[in-house]
């Protein structure tokens, strides 16, 4: 059963329903970002980046049913975690964060973001970053950093990247040392679905063990678009049945790769619910699974 719908919408979410079902307790949010004008965007980043603070998006907490929440540096702030932290802190124990780093970061830099909760690395291949092209080198660079550092334990590394991108890192994803997670259901065409070749990685992927993959940024493939994403069920799906528990969501808000009032985040719950086909899939999808990855 529903909540009532909200009197007026949220900040960067189109809609005032709810999602069709009451989320269990400890739901995590997995992938959002925070902008917060106090913080200066990178030079390198040319948008001007939205009012998206912590305010507005404890906002959307209250309209979906989560508890829970992981920050995840964008790429507008490029190496410098501020804004995540300072939103961390806001937060508090609820709340875990990924960074953004440069390839030459010190093990004292690793030792302050995990002091300040956050429990993993992004590195990511499609949007423009800081340091210019984003390189295999430089993943593995960070590996290194992270299965190394003692202060990193149970980190992961994060990796955002075009599918094409993802077949051709297949070896180097293979072999990493470190838990491993997908950003955006690896971009993966909807047309293709299951039958893409980067979903044949993903899969591999999955069943050694090592890797996780976020269900989130449906949106950015779907031809469909909402409130179904009808084009994107195959996909989702597949994935539940191939790796329940190594699954997570995310709503991806603010939603900054869509034009402005477009994406409704009660739609992306519900279609997390039609991927996991179950209540007890979707509650291990929300609460289960990311309290292992992120150490909640």
């Amino acid at each position: 059963m529903a909540l009532p719908p909200l009197s007026a919408p949220v900040p960067h979410s189109v809609g005032v329903n709810r999602p069709s079902r009451v989320l269990p307790a400890l739901a995590c949010d997995s992938h959002m970002h925070i902008f917060d004008p106090r913080f200066a965007p990178s030079p390198h980043w040319q948008r001007t980046p939205p009012d998206a603070p912590v305010a507005a998006y404890r906002q959307l907490q209250q309209r979906l049913g989560t508890a829970r929440t992981v920050v995840v540096t964008p790429s507008t702030y490029g190496t410098d975690n501020a804004c995540t932290l300072d939103a961390l802190n806001q937060f508090g124990d609820s709340a875990r964060g990924v960074a953004v780093v440069a390839q030459d970061v010190a093990d004292a830099e690793l030792d302050r973001l995990a002091a300040h909760r956050v429990r993993g690395l992004r590195v990511n291949f499609v949007s423009p970053q800081s340091w210019g092209e984003t390189t295999p080198e430089m993943l593995t660079t960070l590996v290194r950093k992270v299965a190394r550092h003692r202060a990193c334990g149970g980190w992961h590394i994060q990796v955002f990247a075009h599918p094409g991108q993802i077949v051709a890192l297949a070896p180097v994803l293979q072999a990493l040392p470190v838990p491993l997670v997908i950003d955006h259901l690896g971009r993966i065409d909807p047309a293709e679905g299951p039958s893409a070749a980067a979903y044949g990685v993903l899969r591999r992927l999955l069943d050694g063990g090592n890797t996780w993959v976020k269900l989130s940024g449906a949106y950015m493939r779907s031809a469909m678009h909402g409130p179904t994403y009808a084009d994107m069920l195959p996909l989702g799906r597949a994935l539940v049945r191939a790796a329940p528990e190594r699954l997570v969501w995310g709503s991806d808000w603010p939603h900054t790769t869509e034009a402005p009032g477009t994406v409704n985040d009660a739609d992306l719950v519900d279609l997390l619910r039609a991927w996991a086909g179950a209540d007890a899939a979707m509650d291990r999808i929300l609460v289960d699974n990311p309290a292992d990855l992120y150490d909640f």
